[in-house]
């Protein structure tokens, strides 16, 4: 974007005397100024609305619609812009002036319009164009600086996923939507299985190396586009699943708990043939007005919990299917035979 002074303008002239348009458009174009031209408000303002023009010339007396209303017009063509309205006209009362104005004007010319005038009128506009384009340039540079912050805000240096914070705001998005349509949302809570035997005998930058290897393979099995996994923490990452029933959700997790075995990352402390392993809570409801963020992290929790007392490298799914208020799951109350309302692989 050029913010020279020196760039040359865009003019919109609108002037219904032809012999007076042909004067000042050959003005225009001798100061080096590109000129666009109509004789009437209503092309005026079309011509506005498609060149975007950086000036307009505008007569106020013009048959059938003035310019007063043609740049009532304009204003309202861009409510998020400024483009320099110079009235052009014979009319030299206090009273004229200020009708002109309030109608959205800039300054008055009046005719017959010096060149003199002109020119240094255009000057001015120049300078106030080039601060007008510094202005859009630095508040588009801030618009996207922002961008860029607030998506590193949300996201795990470690891994690249989202972090918690993001992980919440999605979770309460979804939480929201699937509240609105009636439709079941799954969550999972993953935990690297022996992290910290891990850390302890591999060294805490191997531990870094682990975690993102997980997380690349967690985000690689989120194909959806609404799917998500986040790191929530430690060695503990989340996969969201809209839309995603009880059945869907354990085909999910079976497949996942293949996938990290085909991964096969050595493991230096590992009781589970010598490679990482995870173990997953899985709790999945269709929201009612008392389904929290927090009650949906507590019965995945106790999901996870779960599955470690029981050997680790698998996911639980352990869910009341009664209680979504609380969101408490009473983990030592599983019963194995209850199959139809748990399961465990």
């Amino acid at each position: 974007m050029d913010l020279s002074i020196d760039t040359p303008l865009k003019v919109l002239l609108v002037d219904d005397q032809n012999s007076h348009r042909m004067v000042l458009a050959a003005e225009l174009e001798q100061m080096g100024h590109e000129v666009i031209e109509a004789d009437n408000a209503e092309d005026g303002l079309r011509l506005f609305m498609v060149a975007r023009p950086d000036v307009v010339l505008l007569d106020v007396e013009m048959p059938g619609k003035n310019g007063h209303w043609a740049a009532e017009a304009m204003r309202r063509a861009e409510p998020e812009g400024w483009t320099p309205i110079l009235f052009l006209s014979g009319l030299v009362r206090d009273s004229d002036l200020a009708v002109g104005i309030d109608a959205g004007g800039d300054d008055y010319l009046f005719k017959p319009v010096s060149p003199v005038v002109l020119q240094a009128k255009l000057r001015a506009m120049q300078r106030l164009c080039a601060l007008h384009r510094q202005l859009t340039l630095l508040t588009d540079q801030l618009k996207a600086s922002n961008r860029d912050l607030q998506a590193l805000s949300i996201r795990d240096p470690l891994t690249g996923l989202t972090n918690r914070r993001g992980m919440d705001i999605r979770l309460d998005e979804e939480l929201r939507a699937a509240r609105r349509d009636q439709l079941p949302l799954t969550l999972l809570l993953i935990d690297v299985d022996n992290f910290k035997l891990y850390n302890d005998k591999a060294g805490h930058l191997q531990g870094d190396v682990c975690l993102r290897r997980i997380g690349q393979l967690l985000s690689d099995t989120c194909r959806r586009p609404r799917d998500m996994a986040a790191r929530f923490g430690g060695e503990e990452f989340v996969i969201l699943l809209p839309g995603t029933s009880h059945s869907g959700a354990m085909f999910f997790a079976k497949g996942l708990r293949r996938t990290v075995h085909q991964l096969a990352l050595p493991h230096p402390a590992s009781d589970s043939q010598g490679c990482v392993t995870v173990s997953g809570g899985i709790t999945t409801c269709v929201p009612d007005g008392n389904t929290t963020i927090e009650s949906l992290l507590s019965r995945a929790d106790a999901a996870l919990y779960t599955a470690k007392s029981l050997g680790r490298d698998r996911f639980f799914c352990f869910e009341t299917q009664t209680d979504t208020t609380t969101g408490q799951a009473e983990a030592a109350n599983y019963d194995r035979s209850q199959g139809s309302s748990t399961e465990m692989f």
